[in-house]
């Protein structure tokens, strides 16, 4: 137990992330209730303000420490990374440069550690160094399941302005899914706020009036004979699970959604049917060096498999070309 109240302040190295993120970095002994506790009864403090473990921090910023419990947490050892899993996440690169990588996250691997996810992104960044000092960061997320474009920073100062970009929503995110059904009408906008459950059943979020403001463009791209639909979804909003949750309140759950579409959500005679059919299919985001950067992440296999069942093109051109763009 550390005997006094200590003030740190955020390294360089840190670069920009989460508040519990630094916690997590830092003070793994530290559970995610007990910061939530300290937080809230305001033991915890941001340049000598209140904050919540979501918020952003930056280096500089001075953090306010309790005494706390130092002891080793009991979790399981970090499993070392095996030479396959490295390269598999090699081989999944689309952009390198000096500032950032970007990743075809395969679908099923998770970004970052959890109960059951002894194998993630972040426990196999080293693979990604090629050759530099500073380990690679990641700056946002995509739940475990979904594949397709994750950014990742290679330096402390890439991280802080790509981190403000996703913040600041200075970036164009496509997505493709398949979903059970037909949209009526086949384009428009779901506006409906999202609020997460309480419980410890994994991260979920319902519709709710008090919820956070939470707006999905989409457009059917190519139907099914009403059996399914391949749709675009443009996210104009970055809410936990927006995507799935708003296409299953439109009664048009994404394929293998089974958290949010039950058994709705699942079509028999697929090569793949319960696994989820959401793909991060592009991006465009400010360069820190100057620019936009634009990739594109090709279909995960099992995504593909879906493709050639239902006839679907092979490609297709951006559906909302003609909305406002990076």
């Amino acid at each position: 137990m550390t005997g006094a109240v200590q003030t740190v302040t955020v390294a360089a190295s840190d670069g920009s992330l989460r508040l519990d993120r630094w916690f997590r970095r830092h003070y793994p002994a530290l559970g995610h209730s007990r910061l939530e506790k300290l937080l809230r009864t305001g033991q915890i403090r941001v340049d000598g303000k209140r904050a919540r473990a979501g918020d952003h921090i930056d280096p500089g910023q001075a953090i306010r420490i309790p005494p706390l419990d130092d002891s080793p947490p009991p979790a399981t050892a970090p499993r070392p990374a095996r030479p396959a899993d490295e390269a598999m996440l090699r081989g999944a690169v689309l952009h390198r440069d000096d500032a950032l990588i970007v990743l075809n996250k395969p679908a099923g691997l998770a970004v970052q550690g959890g109960t059951g996810s002894r194998l993630h992104v972040d426990g196999l960044l080293d693979a990604l160094r090629f050759g530099a000092a500073e380990r690679p960061r990641l700056v946002h997320r995509l739940d475990r399941d979904t594949s397709g474009v994750l950014v990742i920073a290679r330096t402390a100062l890439a991280a802080a302005d790509l981190t403000r970009a996703f913040r600041d929503r200075r970036t164009r995110k496509l997505y493709w899914a398949v979903v059970v059904g037909e949209p009526k009408p086949p384009q428009g906008r779901v506006d409906l706020p999202l609020a997460k459950l309480p419980g410890r059943g994994g991260e979920r979020v319902r519709a709710d009036a008090e919820g956070k403001h939470a707006v999905t463009g989409y457009r059917v791209v190519e139907g099914a004979g009403g059996r399914a639909s391949w749709l675009a979804l443009l996210p104009l909003t970055g809410r936990t699970h927006q995507l799935r949750a708003h296409c299953a309140a439109i009664g048009t759950p994404i394929l293998g959604d089974g958290k949010y579409g039950g058994a709705a959500a699942h079509i028999s005679g697929l090569p793949r049917p319960r696994q989820l059919h959401l793909h991060a299919r592009s991006l465009a985001i400010p360069h820190p060096a100057g620019g936009i950067l634009r990739v594109t992440a090709p279909l995960p296999p099992h995504m593909r498999q879906t493709w050639n069942f239902f006839g679907f093109a092979a490609d297709a051109d951006d559906p909302f070309a003609d909305e406002a763009r990076l």
